[in-house]
């Protein structure tokens, strides 16, 4: 269960999000939308406890993100972008985080599923982006939590590893798992998630489903849908 409460962030004189108010107590894929800018990154990391709000609060199974950080021990978190140490090779960036975290339950099922046994004894620096987002996505998967916070899965995959993500992901819903993620990738949304967040300016401007974001703006399809979404707000701002 995950709860965020009138949660607040600015940076500098920039408004980054301005009341957030969600709640999501059953197991589902729930993707956050929006454009650059609209303060995805900035929300998982706020539930991380990698970025202090301003004000409000996230609460992790009814355990404030601002006052503990035992409950990082249900969560796994995908940041946007693998930040890991260039010299190190994927088996030992691997063995580093079972070391930080504890024993992976499941790594060698998530080497499987992306294909990363070839690239174990290579540097991380020496990788394609795609692999290294392979990489990236196994420190975070080969985890069973309860709770995954997803930044932008998808970048740079294939579509073969897009598909076995997405498999993924739905048999982790029908186990009860939480997922949350942000995306750009409309289809990925159309096809998993169980409800929508989307974004824009810091301010949550639509929560529902797909059909329900779909029949809202009279669309055809979720990618139509959005960007009516979108110049409904920038003409209600020219106003």
């Amino acid at each position: 269960m995950i709860e965020i409460k009138q949660l607040y962030k600015a940076y500098r004189h920039r408004q980054v999000l301005h009341c957030i108010d969600l709640t999501i107590k059953k197991a589902g894929i729930y993707a956050i939308l929006g454009p650059n800018g609209s303060g995805k990154t900035t929300l998982l990391k706020i539930c991380m406890g990698l970025v202090l709000p301003d004000n409000g609060d996230v609460y992790i199974n009814h355990e404030s993100v601002r006052a503990s950080n035992h409950y990082r021990k249900l969560v796994s978190y995908l940041p946007q972008i693998a930040r890991f140490p260039d010299n190190l090779k994927v088996q030992e960036l691997l063995r580093l985080t079972e070391l930080l975290r504890g024993k992976a339950q499941r790594k060698e099922a998530i080497i499987e599923m992306f294909g990363l046994a070839p690239y174990l004894q290579q540097s991380f620096r020496n990788l394609s982006g795609g692999t290294q987002q392979k990489v990236n996505l196994t420190t975070c998967l080969m985890y069973d939590s309860s709770l995954f916070l997803l930044d932008e899965p998808t970048a740079a995959l294939d579509p073969v590893s897009q598909l076995r993500l997405k498999e993924f992901l739905l048999k982790e819903k029908q186990r009860g798992k939480i997922i949350v993620l942000t995306t750009h990738v409309p289809h990925l949304v159309q096809t998993v998630a169980d409800e929508i967040y989307f974004l824009l300016s810091g301010k949550i401007h639509f929560h529902g489903t797909v059909d329900q974001l779909v029949d809202a703006y009279q669309a055809s399809d979720i990618e139509e849908a959005i960007a009516k979404l979108l110049m409904h707000q920038q003409e209600k701002i020219k106003v």
